[in-house]
């Protein structure tokens, strides 16, 4: 004979944060609350020159994409 099993759900799970929040929506929240500002240097929403300001400041900040060889 089969019995259904059920499973036990935890009593913080309620508490537990969506489990896909909208990535925009963090970016968003992240910039109003504490100025983070997470943006690729390839979003279609950005004109040549704001995409290559983005790679500039990338570049000196974190360095450049090359590879090293060694």
């Amino acid at each position: 004979m089969k019995v259904p099993t059920h499973a036990y759900r935890c009593a913080l799970a309620r508490l537990q944060p969506d489990p896909r929040p909208d990535p925009e929506q963090i970016k968003r929240e992240g910039w109003r609350d504490q100025q983070i500002l997470v943006i690729s240097p390839d979003d279609t929403r950005l004109d040549w020159v704001e995409r290559e300001l983005l790679r500039r400041i990338g570049d000196r900040l974190y360095g450049s994409k090359e590879r090293r060889h060694g």
